[in-house]
């Protein structure tokens, strides 16, 4: 066995990446360092935190971190740590509180993290000023209902850092086919192997028929006729910059506003119309809800955690070199008062479509991490071999927006990501 260079941005060429990146606990312990501990992380959607007092739990990295609305609506992330003898204050997911109180020595905070109470303060006095011990709080910002908190204070905003991606951010958030996206449901799982093997698959269209062929065999023939996109030279990849990238498998569905009204929706979605025109929706609003069934037609990547992926967000944690924590997020439509009857049957309809792929019975995700699970047990047999990047290098172009791009089958997503994991990695 030959020795990997010392420096792990070494390992990383145009075309190829050690297989060390998955393997080498010293690496991983780095990028908790150098990525996790010094970029935007998302932690949260607004619907999420939908009025004060609400909450929801999340990790920066390995960091335990609560997000909170507070008194004045402000979205807070808080380190979920006392600050007397580093007990957690929160182990709900979520939830609605005043405050929270340390279960160890009851020391309680309030929704912004000031300390508020300690029991028998009289051991305090003269040494305990409370406006000096608050949860610490985590520089937060979002876009687009997208919550991302970061414990680096000094780095570039949040809009700077998405750059290229908001505007499929933008395109994204349209999936509530007029009305704003909340979150539905998730369920979480792990695999036993790296977390840049997650990264690299929601922007990897070489894998799709293969790995997800009896999902293909399980749906109706329009649906499987719509994520046909293996040689149709339309369906491309681009690098936005920053480590993001994004993958067109549906370009019709890339922006739902765009429809010439030509499009016919779908015959299994048929009983979904006639609800909804009983319910008194105008057939215009109807079209807009239905075409946004499936989500939009691409996978957006923001490096390094969380993906965007059609209709449900794919949020990853690494836990250790050969673990990943992921939770995917169904997403809906929120009908307000007046919709909300109308709007349930279609977000009724797309939990089902998320649990036919993604459910933990579905016939997507027991694949996807099949698939992930043999990579690690496959890449530990010799890491001294490179993992290859280089599908579609040589048919690479750029964008008139500037972006590199290629097709949908090509690596050029996951060559985005590790351009960027090697900026974060390297000395210099």
């Amino acid at each position: 066995m030959t020795t990997h260079p010392a420096v792990p941005a070494d390992l990383v060429q145009e075309d190829r990446v050690a297989g060390h990146l998955y393997t080498d606990p010293k690496i991983f312990e780095r990028e908790l360092d150098r990525i996790f501990e010094n970029t935007w992380i998302w932690v949260a959607h607004d619907s999420e935190l939908p009025k004060p007092g609400s909450f929801k739990t999340a990790f920066v990295g390995r960091h335990p971190v609560v997000v909170t609305r507070d008194r004045k609506g402000t979205v807070r992330t808080l380190l979920n740590r006392c600050r007397h003898r580093g007990a957690s204050v929160c182990e709900k997911k979520q939830g609605e509180a005043n405050g929270f109180t340390c279960p160890y020595h009851a020391w309680s905070y309030g929704l912004d993290g000031r300390l508020r109470g300690i029991p028998y303060p009289d051991g305090y006095e003269g040494v305990v000023d409370k406006k000096d011990f608050a949860l610490k709080s985590l520089r937060t910002e979002s876009y687009g209902g997208l919550v991302f908190a970061t414990m680096n204070d000094g780095i570039e905003t949040l809009e700077d850092f998405l750059a290229d991606a908001r505007m499929w951010i933008d395109r994204f958030m349209k999936q509530g086919g007029g009305f704003p996206v909340k979150v539905l449901g998730k369920h979480r799982f792990k695999f036993h192997g790296n977390w840049k093997i997650q990264l690299e698959n929601t922007t990897d269209g070489y894998h799709f028929p293969i790995v997800h062929r009896s999902w293909m065999a399980s749906v109706d023939a329009e649906t499987a006729d719509m994520m046909s996109f293996m040689t149709d030279p339309e369906c491309t990849t681009h690098d936005l910059g920053n480590g993001h990238s994004v993958m067109q498998m549906v370009p019709e569905h890339s922006d739902l506003d765009a429809d010439d009204g030509t499009e016919e929706l779908q015959e299994r979605f048929s009983h979904i119309v006639a609800a909804l025109r009983a319910q008194g929706m105008d057939d215009a609003s109807i079209r807009k809800l239905v075409r946004a069934m499936h989500g939009t037609g691409f996978n957006l990547n923001l490096f390094p955690n969380v993906s965007m992926s059609s209709a449900f967000f794919r949020v990853l944690r690494p836990v250790a070199v050969d673990e990943t924590h992921i939770e995917h997020v169904a997403l809906g439509a929120d009908g307000g008062e007046e919709w909300a009857e109308a709007v349930d049957v279609v977000n009724r309809e797309r939990l089902r479509i998320h649990e036919h792929f993604q459910g933990p019975f579905g016939f997507g995700t027991p694949d996807d991490a099949e698939g992930w699970d043999r990579v690690q047990r496959g890449t530990a047999a010799d890491p001294d071999l490179p993992i290859m990047i280089n599908r579609g290098l040589a048919r690479e172009k750029t964008s008139p927006e500037g972006w590199k791009t290629s097709h949908v089958t090509d690596e050029t997503g996951m060559r985005a990501a590790y351009a960027k994991w090697k900026q974060m990695m390297s000395d210099d």
